[in-house]
């Protein structure tokens, strides 16, 4: 990379590939879930993850570029790992906390990448892409929080009273 706008560029790319992976997960994390209301906070994400990808589409011709992923080896990875808790034979509070980790894991993933590309952004001048990379940061760490309230909302608690 020659300069910070190829990075930018780049991390973009990178960025649009996780969310699009998120996409297809974000399904069977929710079909796995037995709490409702962690079913429905999946399912609430991935209509927000289908916005951050079409917000990412936007930056792309904005720039005048193609829109184009590179493999996130990062998202590959997390989701791999949120797939192989659902192999597991867990009692249902087990798996839902061990769903939320999972789920908690991407989000500060996302949270790092929005940060950092909005910063990016805002010191290339492109207050427009800096807007819409802080909106999706903004939802990232409202997901995140919901998270959290879920899982101390007695998931957690569940989960720890069941025998070794």
């Amino acid at each position: 990379m020659q300069n910070l706008q190829a990075h930018f560029v780049d991390e973009l790319k990178d960025i649009y590939n996780a969310e699009k992976q998120l996409v297809r997960a974000l399904p069977r994390m929710a079909k796995a879930a037995h709490s409702r209301q962690l079913q429905t906070a999946f399912n609430d994400h991935l209509k927000k993850t289908k916005n951050h990808v079409q917000r990412l589409e936007k930056i792309f011709k904005d720039l005048g570029r193609p829109v184009a992923g590179k493999k996130c080896e990062g998202m590959t990875g997390l989701i791999r790992e949120a797939s192989d808790l659902l192999e597991k034979d867990s009692p249902p509070d087990v798996m839902d906390a061990a769903l939320i980790g999972a789920a908690q894991k991407v989000e500060h993933y996302e949270i790092a990448a929005y940060g950092t590309l909005r910063n990016f952004a805002r010191h290339l001048g492109d207050e427009r892409a800096a807007d819409l990379l802080q909106e999706t940061l903004d939802e990232e760490g409202e997901a995140d929080k919901l998270l959290t309230r879920i899982a101390e909302s007695g998931i957690n608690q569940q989960a720890s009273e069941q025998p070794d």
